[in-house]
């Protein structure tokens, strides 16, 4: 395995109760550029390491989402600025958006699967190499779990993101349902459309196939998959998923490799 490298925390922002967004900048030699849809190892010192996608990138500095689930979640999810932190990286596949470039792009997202579709969005908000129709849709538990909320919110007033939730509060007055609903409202040409997609998995699969079933091309709908990431590197197979190591085949694929294979069940 690579030797990780220490990173600084140096900003740090509660996004939910269980979970907050930290921002990372090199102490001393940086690692090498990571595209949106990649994911890094982070080290808690002493404690171990997790797989974490980056949901920013901003020069070299490297921003994560860490959802309190675990010792070393939990560990990143309190860190404060100043804390350091090991990091391994970039591992894995990313979202290739100069692929959909000319594309209607639908970006589809459950929960945490927010994060690693951020930079999708922050890019394709920037018009750089795209004119096709955005749609960003987006689904939560509850209100009080919709991650980057004031940036979401910008993303509506500008007519680009839906969201909706499973529970509503008493003040929720938008969509109440499953994030699927919100395909129909969703401005696209099926024939000339690409989807990113990332959340649960039973959502990912819903998802995939309302879109193979309005037309969209399987092949150009890429799915991010999880399964437990160690190495980084494909040598331990933790994170097999039949012939694919995720931490170096995925997590991107497109749906035309994922979908023979989330249909065997505890594969």
């Amino acid at each position: 395995m690579t030797t990780p490298l220490p990173y600084r925390v140096v900003e740090r922002r509660a996004e939910t109760p269980d979970t907050a967004t930290v921002v990372l900048e090199p102490a001393g030699v940086p690692l090498q550029p990571f595209t949106p849809g990649q994911f890094a190892m982070v080290y808690a010192f002493g404690i171990g390491d997790v797989p974490l996608s980056v949901s920013g990138l901003d020069g070299q500095r490297l921003t994560h989402t860490v959802r309190a689930v675990g010792a070393v979640s939990g560990a990143l999810h309190g860190l404060r600025p100043g804390a350091t932190v090991g990091v391994r990286g970039p591992f894995g596949t990313g979202w290739e958006l100069p692929a959909a470039a000319g594309l209607d792009l639908l970006v589809v997202a459950g929960g945490i699967g927010l994060a690693p579709l951020r930079p999708v969005v922050r890019a394709a908000l920037t018009g750089s190499g795209r004119n096709g129709r955005l749609n960003v849709l987006i689904g939560a538990r509850t209100p009080a779990d919709l991650l980057f909320a004031e940036e979401v919110h910008g993303w509506q007033a500008a007519g680009k993101a839906a969201v909706t939730v499973d529970r509503p509060d008493a003040r929720w007055q938008g969509e109440v349902g499953v994030v699927t609903s919100l395909l129909d409202r969703a401005e696209f040409d099926p024939q000339e459309a690409a989807a990113f997609v990332c959340g649960p998995e039973p959502m990912i699969r819903a998802t995939a196939r309302d879109l193979v079933q309005r037309g969209v091309d399987p092949d150009r709908i890429r799915v991010s998959l999880e399964r437990t990431m160690h190495c980084g590197t494909g040598h331990c197979g933790h994170c097999q998923l039949g012939p694919l190591l995720l931490c170096r085949d995925g997590p991107v694929v497109s749906w035309t490799r994922a979908r023979p294979l989330l249909a065997v069940r505890e594969l």
